[in-house]
């Protein structure tokens, strides 16, 4: 990726980052690497480890412990976001969670525990981020998060989490329409299959990255690479007019109904 000022003076929060596989990752790299300066959160001190020597890399010594799912600590993930960074330009919202074992059975079979963590965690946190973020953004900016095809189409494995993306979808828009006259731009990205550590929790996972090779027009799977290039889009002030969109990376997945025969027959093979 070339390096470029788009991001020089704007200062963000990236959210997700589990190791350097990472979509959060991908996109924080790029950011960093176009001159953007950005702060981290993480959950527990496993998770702290992992992440800190990854915030080095990007000059970022701003790390702060946060459970979205815990509203107190939201509020002091802002505060503390305020007083070390001032105003923000944008955040990233790579967070989701359900349990795995729900997700290898079926949907119809979920529980309620199961559907309103998944909820809170996969969908209104990015709401309850959008709300503090917005009281720090004076300028205008970027919210970004990350959702995935299950929440148009059904995809094995996928369950409760393709329902907990397409409410994320709809909050994009609704959110968009809240925070437009704030000149706050809010958009997902629809990522195609990634070998990630959230995507190892899907069932199948090898299969569904294997037949949407297959399946999609530029027949391979999308790059960490390029979805920090959309990212970086999509926070720069080349996007000052998107908002409220779904916008798809996945080499083209989404427009198939169904594969050419051939690649068929080969999926079906193991070929």
């Amino acid at each position: 990726m070339m390096n470029t000022d788009l991001m020089k003076g704007k200062k963000g929060l990236v959210m997700g980052v589990a190791n350097d596989h990472s979509i959060a990752w991908g996109m924080a790299k790029a950011l960093h690497e176009n001159g953007a300066e950005i702060a981290y959160t993480y959950q527990g001190a496993a998770f702290e480890k992992r992440i800190r020597p990854l915030a080095q890399k990007t000059n970022s010594d701003v790390l702060i412990e946060c459970d979205v799912s815990n509203e107190e600590q939201m509020d002091g993930v802002f505060a503390e976001l305020k007083d070390k960074m001032g105003e923000i330009d944008f955040v990233i919202h790579a967070v989701a969670f359900s349990d795995k074992e729900e997700l290898k059975g079926r949907y119809v079979n979920t529980s309620l525990d199961n559907f309103l963590q998944t909820m809170h965690i996969s969908c209104y946190s990015f709401t309850s981020i959008a709300r503090r973020a917005a009281a720090i953004m004076p300028n205008g900016g970027s919210l970004m998060t990350l959702s995935y095809h299950g929440a148009e189409r059904v995809m094995p494995c996928y369950n409760v989490m393709g329902v907990a993306k397409a409410a994320l979808e709809a909050s994009v828009k609704y959110l968009a329409a809240d925070l437009g006259p704030k000149k706050i731009r809010v958009n997902a990205i629809s990522a195609g299959p990634m070998k990630t550590l959230a995507g190892s929790a899907i069932g199948n996972a090898r299969q569904t990255y294997r037949y949407s090779v297959l399946a999609s027009p530029l027949r391979r799977n999308v790059e960490l690479e390029e979805l920090g290039s959309t990212s970086l889009y999509l926070a720069s002030d080349m996007s000052k007019a998107v908002t409220g969109e779904v916008h798809y990376v996945d080499c083209g997945y989404n427009i198939i109904g169904m594969p050419e025969h051939e690649n068929l027959k080969s999926f079906i093979n193991g070929s």
